[in-house]
């Protein structure tokens, strides 16, 4: 029991985080005027997303070790997956605002392919994005970082298709 109270503390407690993750500091010049450039607002766009794609990767990997270990059926009940899939499902909140950006989507995918090596590849990395931004456009609660944890466990229950087609996707793994 406390395991589990733990684990879901520690869930919330990454909710909490995601939540901030998106917000950011203006700099601006002595004169008032912002500092800062298209350059360096693209530049860490790409820095998001290519840390978004790492926290994602990370988060399939596991789901996908889960995923074999239970003979590839994907359990939303499970404790380890519940924890994942929050994790998948703040790691991909800025893939509904970025949704038609190439080069935040490129970027995203990077990042996932440095986090899930071999598991993501060039060749997929393109379905699983797509999987995911579509799993984020089409389920609107899965991106409000105003939703309750409680809101959060019940949407991982609701995108456990597209996990488990993206999980498919590596059988041959």
């Amino acid at each position: 029991m406390k395991k589990t109270i733990l684990l879901i503390a520690t869930a919330i407690a990454m909710l909490s985080c995601s939540a901030l993750k998106g917000t950011s500091s203006q700099t601006t010049a002595n004169n008032g005027a912002a500092a800062t450039t298209a350059q360096t607002l693209a530049s860490a766009n790409n820095s998001t997303a290519m840390g978004a794609g790492q926290n994602a990767g990370t988060a399939l990997l596991a789901m996908y070790n889960q995923f074999k270990a239970d003979g590839n059926k994907y359990d939303y009940k499970n404790l380890n997956n519940i924890l994942n899939t929050l994790q998948l499902v703040s790691a991909c909140e800025g893939l509904k605002d970025n949704k038609g950006d190439k080069t935040y989507l490129k970027s995203f995918g990077k990042g996932m392919m440095v986090a899930a090596a071999g598991l993501v590849t060039e060749k997929n990395v393109n379905n699983v994005t797509n999987t995911l931004t579509d799993m984020v456009v089409k389920n609107p609660t899965v991106t409000s970082t105003a939703t309750t944890a409680a809101e959060k466990l019940n949407t991982a229950a609701q995108t456990a298709s597209s996990i488990s087609s993206i999980l498919s996707m590596f059988t041959g793994k």
